[in-house]
């Protein structure tokens, strides 16, 4: 019997870091390539697509900021290399067979579409792929909230936000062996326990409109459809109290 997927609507987080595969930043084709199978994938068993992709493999705000740069100026410079990864993956996804849209919270009408929520709603009902960018428009929010943000604007189940590893650690697995990895996370749980998986602010806001954040790997082949349909591995942040270990 075919496996259905858990959620008619989701909305991903993508790090900008995703795209630069094997050199120091910008866009490797192959990598946007190998992001877009994966939602191809996704996309094929019916669950409808909206994706916000964050900026760090060209420009972040923060860190201009922390160089001595004026931080609204250097949040709007993040914004823009955004929109630079949307378009990127707007045209692997392209290549895919996939109809897709960019909307950008910051109007630039002769590259893309305007962000609107009944817009991005009506797209997504249409089957499409929707990528959102240019984060919230507004300086001091990270494509985290933006990405929460999004999900509960246009109604989705769920937030699934791919990182590098299967899910949430107590520590970085990468470098900490005694890293404790869990199954389960309550809002207050990752608030609490400082965990990073997301800032504070996205996690509010999920935790706020009861929206449930799946962190899974990018790097596991068809990872998004296998968690899409509850087999994949990765951790669920959700309004149940109690944690589970791996």
């Amino acid at each position: 019997m075919k496996c259905q997927p858990h959620y008619r609507r989701v909305l991903v987080k993508v790090s900008g870091e995703a795209l630069i595969g094997e050199g120091e930043h910008g866009v490797d084709p192959r990598e946007a390539g190998r992001i877009a199978d994966d939602i191809a994938e996704a996309v094929a068993t019916g669950t409808r697509i909206g994706i916000v992709i964050g900026g760090g493999n060209i420009f972040r705000g923060v860190a201009g900021a922390a160089r001595g740069m004026e931080r609204v100026s250097a949040d709007h410079m993040g914004m823009l290399a955004t929109v630079i990864n949307a378009l990127a993956l707007e045209h692997a996804l392209a290549g895919k067979g996939l109809e897709t849209r960019v909307l950008s919270a910051i109007p630039m009408p002769t590259i893309c579409e305007p962000y609107a929520r009944t817009r991005a709603v009506a797209h997504l009902d249409k089957g499409r792929v929707v990528i959102f960018a240019a984060g919230t428009g507004s300086p001091y929010f990270t494509t985290d909230t933006a990405a929460a943000l999004r999900a509960v604007e246009t109604g989705c189940d769920a937030l699934f936000k791919a990182t590098q590893v299967d899910g949430v650690y107590s520590a970085d697995p990468t470098t900490d062996r005694n890293a404790v990895r869990y199954d389960r996370l309550s809002y207050h749980d990752v608030l609490v326990q400082n965990l990073r998986v997301m800032d504070a602010a996205a996690i509010s806001l999920a935790r706020d409109n009861n929206l449930p954040c799946l962190v899974f790997s990018l790097h596991e082949p068809g990872g998004l459809s296998a968690v899409l349909k509850g087999v994949g591995r990765y951790t669920i942040i959700s309004t149940q109290e109690g944690e589970g270990h791996g």
